[in-house]
């Protein structure tokens, strides 16, 4: 028997491969949106056995110990607050998530690259304030001409984003699988319909 297959068994049991746990900050809101806060299993549970998280919701599986039982945490929430980042990070993520993962010129969603809208050749720099998500087509008849000269508009001009716009553009793109428990956390702060 492979070695490797064995391992993967006795550490990882197939049934708990898929059992993340939410992670919330102490006001209870999510660490982040997109991507989503979320542990594996094992580190929930070594979280909640060092009482570093409360644990407010659970699957229906158990992990044992020779001396303990104790069901699989869905939903965790961290003892201490962790005072979120305001400076956002440059990267291309989170200028398609900025974007809303739509081409800046055509606003077609799909195989994204990002376009500088100032060319580098002609001086353009890389930064917020001059790069926008793009989809091949457009990017390739854009070139390394200006916007006149390629006769293209932006739909929005590039700037820089703020941490919590970011974190309110990533509640816009649920990942794919969202577990009944975790719901009530991600969405307890929206506004509610009058």
């Amino acid at each position: 028997m492979n070695a490797d297959f064995r391992t993967g068994f006795v550490r990882e049991p197939s049934v708990l491969r898929q059992h993340p746990a939410l992670v919330l900050n102490a006001d209870y809101r999510p660490l982040s949106y997109y991507p989503l806060s979320l542990w594996p299993w094992q580190e929930a549970v070594k979280a909640a056995f060092l009482d570093r998280v409360d644990i407010v919701a659970e699957y229906d599986h158990v992990v044992r110990s020779p001396s303990t039982e104790i069901r699989v945490p869905s939903v965790v929430v961290l003892k201490d607050y962790v005072k979120p980042q305001k400076r956002v990070a440059f990267t291309r993520f989170n200028l398609f998530l900025r974007d809303g993962f739509h081409c800046q010129y055509c606003g077609s969603r799909g195989d994204l690259t990002f376009d500088h809208v100032v060319p580098r050749a002609r001086g353009g720099v890389t930064s917020w304030e001059n790069v926008v998500a793009a989809c091949a087509p457009c990017n390739l008849k854009k070139g390394a001409r200006s916007l006149r000269g390629a006769n293209m508009s932006l739909r929005r001009a590039p700037r820089q984003p703020g941490a919590e716009e970011l974190r309110n553009l990533g509640r816009k793109f649920p990942p794919h699988h969202l577990h009944e428990t975790w719901v009530d956390f991600l969405y307890w702060d929206a506004e509610l319909d009058p």
